[in-house]
């Protein structure tokens, strides 16, 4: 009675949906989870993913999002992967930078020349090559999705040079990297998980954060910090990840299907992040905040020891080294100050 029942139920949802049973009974569903706001271009960029991939696989390959931290925090999210309780996750380069040395590469300041230049790599082998780094967590690379530059945003006041930072408690992530980062600059680094960081800038627990013009506004710590710097000291990809334990799962068609959505959505998520940062930035200068843009050189003069203090690790080292002398267009900035309104 209870099969006839589920069975009556199933058939209904398809007449309803105009579904095939076939389709309903025969499917794999990923779990994806992540920590952004709908709104935010990534979490449309996984959207537009999921969607394409019932697309492409008839129905038969499925990916359900569960975004705003609903299933944990970024590390948590990594956590769950690696015991496969739950399939792809999306987390910033910086903190998986825990779990795979190597990916320090990413976040290490003004290392990438042009948005152009960054691409160039992350397309390429050194990409590849990233994306496999973490297989020993039982954690493996997708893709890599554009996170644009990331720049300080302040309560008090604005940052024109590296000594404006002095004494200042910046929120960073977990990372090391980012966290020597402004401890050279002059800043007191303060680890702060990124749900917590709206009612510690209200607080006064820390001074400032940095971030991309996209994550600045969709979080709205526009209305409390009413500075913000383009002094675009680094540019840490986001990393789309699926739990090894799943992928082995997965049948090599099942695989193809997954890849051609994911590099689909990649192209997407450019174009829909450039919209994004542009929109940003019009949406918190509305709202009265101050968008500086200050000379680079000092930023990068105080941080120009930062390569060598990887001397220490051949491998590290050969790996900065291969990144600086791939060759792109280069620009000076990835947010061009005259096409903004000001």
């Amino acid at each position: 009675m209870r099969k006839q029942r589920i069975l009556a139920i199933i058939l209904g949802v398809c007449m309803l949906s105009g579904l095939s049973c076939e389709k309903i009974l025969n499917h794999r569903s990923l779990k994806l989870a992540h920590g952004l706001p709908i709104d935010h271009p990534v979490h449309k960029s996984m959207e537009f993913m999921a969607k394409r991939c019932a697309e492409i696989s008839d129905g038969k390959l499925l990916i359900d999002i569960y975004p705003n931290e609903q299933l944990g925090r970024e590390r948590e999210a990594v956590e769950l992967l690696q015991v496969g309780s739950i399939a792809i996750t999306k987390v910033s380069g910086a903190v998986l930078e825990n779990f795979a040395p190597k990916l320090r590469v990413l976040g290490l300041p003004y290392i990438w020349r042009s948005r152009e230049h960054q691409f160039k790599v992350l397309d390429g082998p050194i990409g590849e090559l990233l994306l496999e780094a973490p297989s020993a967590y039982r954690l493996r690379g997708l893709c890599f999705y554009d996170a644009g530059f990331r720049s300080f945003y302040t309560t008090q006041k604005g940052i024109h040079t590296p000594d404006d930072l002095s004494g200042m408690k910046i929120r960073v992530q977990k990372s090391k990297t980012a966290t020597d980062m402004v401890n050279l600059l002059g800043g007191s680094a303060t680890p702060i998980d990124w749900g917590e960081l709206y009612s510690a800038l209200q607080q006064g627990v820390v001074d400032g954060a940095e971030n991309n013009p996209p994550s600045f506004e969709t979080s709205r710590h526009y209305e409390i910090c009413k500075y913000y710097s383009l002094n675009e000291h680094s540019a840490v990809p986001d990393v789309l990840l699926i739990s090894t334990r799943w992928w082995e799962i997965l049948s090599a068609q099942e695989r193809e299907w997954l890849m051609e959505a994911v590099h689909e959505s990649v192209i997407f998520e450019r174009k829909a992040w450039a919209e994004a940062e542009q929109k940003s930035l019009d949406v918190i200068k509305a709202a009265g905040v101050e968008v500086i843009y200050p000379d680079k050189t000092p930023f990068m003069d105080k941080l120009s020891g930062v390569f060598d203090q990887y001397k220490s690790e051949p491998e590290l080292y050969d790996l900065i080294l291969q990144i600086q002398n791939v060759k792109a267009d280069s620009v000076s900035s990835s947010i061009n100050p005259s096409t903004l309104t000001q």
